[in-house]
């Protein structure tokens, strides 16, 4: 060990308090900087132990002692490429670091290829998942080039391209392999099984997991076996097994879980075999349906795993000393500082077993587990994440991930199986998993937190104890599953408003960012749309949405947005643009996201999307960009009107949502008088009436507020009454739960029967119109109606009479307050709009001046956000003269003469405030 020395260092005249001992290597400089190449090569080598092969590559690239030392062979014993894209020139590249590699893990059919390629004779262990293309000769290679394997494990998925030719090559070329777990054979036949008996003469672990067929006979005569799985396997003779299994004399554990095994089976091994202890028989509905055997205690000196038994309490015979607790006796074993060597392997297999079955039977989500996961299950699973065993802590914690969800496609989890999982302790023990340097443990542990704080209760927690600055640092990965999960859980937690300014003040906004540059030039459609998603999230905050686009957000977005064909990295995507844009005028987004260069069409040709989630938020984000003047303009010339109009057209039979957010767009670039007039020649005015129809409030309002712009035109006013929109609206204005929609489709039938279109209907606007029969007079008596009975619906003849006899503040205010629709304040009307208003008032029909005064009454109420600007236009008008003179008339209905008054009174005020501020 080297000597220490402390040091004291002075400053300002005070002597600073003792630091930490430099060891006797290292020199400081005079700015008391360590020179870390002087680092003994052993401490160097430990500190790169500690580290993932991307960090421990970056750190022995900082000079040439280091790079020599980082390809010390004890430090390439143990390699996982799970994460990695590893091929036949990855594996080229290493093979000069592998000569002493002992363990290897690795995903996909590609990789198993090029295995062979890392000339690692002595691996001893290969463990892979996703093999489902695996084949016979791929798996016969490897096992000709590694002889002195000792376990090979392919799973949990199915490996439908092998067959018993491969075990049987497994066997004749690997005679040290002790441990053989193989998942989805279709068939493992005798002579494969005789053939690992014969060869492998240590072959103490064996399972065939979730095969076809297995031959019962030939596993009889693999004397050296010790642990047999057969979890999920069909086909099973029991009575061959109990006649040839029963003989096994080294059998001590024996897993049939999520099998047809029946109880007389059962009670026969147990009284036939004299070394079997443990049977585990995890979802065995066989089992669990015979009321006399789950009531049975008595398993001959035998321990039974199931559903219906006490897993913890059931443990505790095979400690020579009890455990204190029965609930904590994985953890008691742990703590144990000696082991007896059968019984460390009985619990290791154990683990492994039912960290396996836990998995499959959460993946399945059979009925009727509910009380077995709130009572044993979820604590089973946070006792196994603490084992010892890596492969274990993975599947317990991808088991915590899959039990708690319901429906994936809704993002829907089970509140009492979170909340027991927060309970028992559960989310301080997956962020302490998160917080490891093995990236295997950081992906599973981060996709159970996201998972979980699907509920709110576990988002809460997961932020208290610090789980937002932990997935903020994973989101920064290099490694893309971790990443991706990260992402995830940042996604799900930013559905809180609470949680998105501390998703923001960690970092995360940029980490997610980084992402989307990251990882958007790779197949990495999983990554892109969970960042993506998480900054739609972020979005809907006025805060957070500046930072995204600070940090290049918008860019990262519309990018992605154009270059990823990925149907749910689109919709998050524009999405995510949607909510930039939806802020008005509390910040620039809008305009930012506009001048992104190709914004526009891109959105234009999402639109046209064969996806309909992509096609509505896609419209969402059009819709909220038109609230910009500059932005409405670019819409149409990348083509918006075409396009929106399609859609609108397209969708009659689509979600509300997508309806909405169709009529939506169409309504704000109907705002400008030429979109509505190329909207009405495109052939929009028929979709929006059948829109109209809708039976969703949402559609009604937008459908309403899209017919009452286009309806400003004549030439589209008559295009509504030919193509039957007057009965719409009409029905719309009376029988609507919205109070917009009525109010917006009132509007309509006012514009469209104020005399402009009179002219327009003579001559006819389209080639149609000399082929239809318009009744004008008939429907402008049906519309001139429905209009006085919708503003008569907000005349209390009470407050009317109190208004009519005062002309007192008090009086004026209640018939406001009762005649107020809130949402109406959010309307923002051009001068030509306000002005046809006021040309109304001079309108002979009173239903028509009504109408008038009861909107302008709407667009200048105090406190009204676009108040201000209206009462400017009124102005500019001479509105006041003509109130005053609607106000004095004594032909003009009640109702109007008191809207007449609100509306001079709001003038007043507002002109009082102008020249207090002044």
């Amino acid at each position: 060990m080297s000597r220490r020395v402390r040091r004291k260092l002075a400053s300002r005249g005070q002597e600073k308090a003792d630091r930490l001992g430099v060891g006797e290597n290292l020199i400081l400089d005079e700015r008391g900087v360590v020179d870390w190449t002087r680092l003994p090569d052993d401490t160097v080598i430990q500190l790169f132990s500690c580290l993932n092969y991307r960090d421990r590559a970056s750190l022995s690239s900082t000079c040439r002692t280091w790079r020599s030392l980082g390809k010390s062979q004890c430090l390439w014993q143990a390699l996982d490429l799970r994460a990695h894209n590893f091929d036949c020139d990855a594996a080229a590249s290493l093979a000069s670091r592998c000569g002493n590699l002992q363990k290897l893990r690795f995903r996909s059919a590609e990789s198993a290829e090029a295995i062979i390629h890392l000339q690692s004779r002595d691996l001893r262990e290969i463990s892979g998942d996703y093999c489902q293309k695996i084949t016979d000769a791929t798996l016969a290679v490897i096992a000709a080039r590694h002889e002195a394997l000792e376990s090979l494990q392919l799973g949990p998925d199915f490996c439908e391209r092998i067959s018993s030719s491969a075990i049987k090559a497994i066997a004749v070329c690997c005679p040290r392999l002790r441990k053989l777990r193989l998942s989805g054979i279709r068939e493992v036949d005798g002579d494969a099984i005789n053939a690992l008996a014969k060869h492998c003469q240590n072959l103490m672990d064996v399972g065939f997991i979730d095969c076809l067929n297995v031959d019962e006979v030939a596993l009889g005569n693999v004397a050296s076996v010790r642990f047999l799985s057969i979890a999920g396997t069909t086909n099973i003779e029991w009575n061959l097994a109990l006649e040839h299994w029963g003989k096994l004399p080294n059998l001590m554990g024996l897993d049939v879980s999520r099998t047809d095994v029946i109880p007389s089976a059962v009670s026969r091994l147990f009284s036939s075999s004299q070394s079997l202890k443990i049977a585990c028989a995890l979802h065995c509905p066989a089992l669990e349906q015979d009321a006399t055997f789950v009531s049975n205690n008595n398993h001959k000196g035998k321990l039974l795993f199931s559903i219906f038994t006490d897993i913890f309490k059931e443990l505790t015979p095979l400690f020579v000393d009890t455990p204190n607790k029965e609930r904590n006796a994985f953890l008691e074993w742990r703590s144990l500082r000696t082991k007896e060597r059968n019984l460390e392997d009985i619990m290791n297999w154990l683990e492994w077993v039912l960290s396996h079955s836990l998995l499959r039977i959460a993946e399945s989500n059979p009925q009727g587990l509910d009380n077995f996961w709130l009572n044993h299950g979820a604590y089973l699973l946070l006792s196994l994440m603490q084992s010892t065993q890596e492969e274990v802590q993975e599947r317990a914690a991808t088991g915590l991930a899959t039990f708690v969800v319901i429906d994936d496609e809704n993002a829907s989890i089970d509140g009492g199986r979170a909340e027991a999982v927060m309970r028992d302790g559960g989310i301080r023990l997956l962020l302490n998993l998160a917080r490891s340097w093995r990236e295997g443990l950081q992906c599973e542990a981060a996709k159970a937190i996201a998972n979980l704080s699907v509920n709110a209760n576990v988002a809460k927690a997961v932020a208290e104890e610090g789980g937002i600055s932990i997935l903020a640092n994973l989101a920064r990965s290099r490694n893309r599953l971790v990443a991706e999960e990260a992402a995830g859980g940042l996604w799900n937690l930013s559905v809180g408003e609470e949680h998105k300014a501390a998703i923001a003040e960690v970092g995360g906004i940029k980490a997610l960012v980084d992402l989307i540059f990251k990882w958007s030039v790779n197949d990495s459609e999983g990554v892109l749309e969970r960042a993506a998603g998480a900054l739609a999230n972020l979005a809907v905050d006025d805060k957070c949405s500046m930072e995204v686009a600070i940090v290049g957000g918008v860019h990262a977005l519309i990018t992605l947005a154009q270059n990823c064909k990925a149907e749910g990295v689109q919709e998050q995507a524009a999405r995510a643009l949607a909510n930039l844009a939806a802020h008005g005028d509390s910040n620039s987004n809008n305009a930012t996201v506009g001048q992104e260069a190709g914004a526009f069409e891109t959105l234009v040709q999402l639109t046209r999307s064969p996806h309909d989630g992509v096609r509505q938020e896609a419209a969402g984000a059009l819709w909220n960009l038109s609230f910009d003047d500059r932005n409405r303009e670019a819409i149409t010339a990348a083509g918006g009107v075409e396009a929106l109009v399609a859609l609108a057209q397209s969708c009659s039979n689509a979600s509300p949502s997508l309806q909405e957010r169709a009529a939506g767009a169409l309504w704000g670039l109907s705002v400008s008088e030429a979109n509505s007039i190329a909207i009405g020649r495109e052939g929009g005015v028929p979709p929006l009436i059948a829109l109209a129809r809708s039976d969703a409030e949402d559609v009604h309002e937008t459908a309403a507020g899209a017919l009452w712009n286009l309806a400003f035109n004549p030439g589209n006013a008559l295009r509504i009454v030919e193509e039957g929109g007057v009965p719409a609206l009409v029905h719309l204005c009376s029988s609507s739960l919205s109070k917009m929609a009525r109010f917006m489709a009132a509007l309509a039938l006012a514009y469209m029967f104020d005399g402009r279109m009179d002219e327009v209907a003579v001559v006819g606007t389209s080639s149609e119109s000399t082929s239809k029969t318009l009744n004008l007079d008939g429907a402008r008596r049906m519309a001139l109606k429905h209009i006085e009975a919708f503003v008569r619906a907000f005349s209390d003849p009470q407050a009317f009479s109190a208004a009519a006899a005062s002309s007192t503040y008090a009086a004026l205010l209640q018939v406001t307050e009762l005649a107020r629709i809130h949402e109406a304040g959010h309307l923002r009307c051009s001068g030509a709009e306000i002005g046809r208003f006021v040309t109304m008032l001079r309108n002979p029909s009173s239903t028509l001046k009504a109408c008038a005064t009861f909107a302008l009454l709407q667009f200048t109420i105090l406190g009204g956000r676009h108040a201000a600007h209206h009462v400017s236009l009124l102005r500019d008008t001479g509105a006041s003269r003509v109130l005053r003179a609607v106000a004095a008339s004594a032909n003009a209905p009640l109702e109007t003469k008191i809207f007449a008054r609100i509306v001079l009174r709001n003038l007043e005020h507002h002109q009082t405030e102008s020249s207090l501020k002044d």
